[in-house]
């Protein structure tokens, strides 16, 4: 039975996931900041599957708020960057079928992964479980490795498809029992890697910290 995903959450029909993003902009009136914990987790992570997510999601999201939109009918979400400005969305978007170049994105992620992994590991291994950022020091489990002292992953995944002729050039394997794929080419997968290794520059953060920058 196919399953519905924002973020971790699963759901088990279009519409169940639909309403879990109508409940959080029913309990708002208009123009009011989005405040609780769950329901702002719950709009970046259905951000970062938007379709236009690295423009939307800009310097980083510093909070959400609740807005009417354009035609004045209904509540919808407004993403409000660390810079101050504001960057309204429309979440039906966000729940669209991923497109070649989303789904391209999530399977060079899931290459990495055991970099990333190495990474963690590495820093837990030599008693470095801190904040790069503001030093504080970081429970295992609530610690993110992040790319915030370099490039950003979309750069660096948006350069290294460039290389290779573009998002449609990537074929892809049939997504695993995780909802995720790989490259089908396994050349281009370890060239991937290779490009990511010597370019990402990672670091960690505390989940807080890393809420504010741009997860795309």
């Amino acid at each position: 039975m196919p399953e519905y995903m924002i973020g971790t959450r699963r759901y088990p029909t279009k519409k169940a996931r639909e309403e879990a993003v109508r409940d959080i902009l029913r309990r708002y009136r208009a123009h009011t900041v989005v405040e609780n914990e769950e329901d702002d987790l719950l709009l970046r992570d259905l951000l970062n599957m938007h379709p236009d997510a690295e423009e939307k999601i800009g310097p980083g999201v510093d909070y959400f708020r609740v807005i009417k939109t354009p035609r004045g009918n209904h509540n919808g979400p407004e993403a409000v960057h660390i810079n101050g400005h504001r960057e309204p969305f429309s979440y039906m978007k966000c729940l669209q079928p991923p497109s070649h170049a989303q789904r391209v994105r999530a399977a060079m992620r899931t290459e990495i992964e055991a970099q990333v992994n190495s990474y963690f590991e590495s820093r837990r291994a030599a008693g470095t479980l801190v904040s790069d950022e503001s030093g504080a020091a970081l429970d295992p489990a609530d610690t993110h490795v992040s790319y915030f002292r370099g490039p950003r992953f979309h750069d660096l995944a948006t350069q290294f498809i460039a290389d290779v002729g573009g998002w449609e050039a990537v074929e892809l394997t049939s997504e695993t029992e995780r909802g995720l794929a790989l490259f089908t080419d396994r050349q281009l997968g370890s060239k991937w890697q290779a490009h990511h290794q010597e370019h990402a520059v990672l670091g960690l953060l505390t989940s807080k910290e890393n809420l504010r920058r741009p997860c795309v």
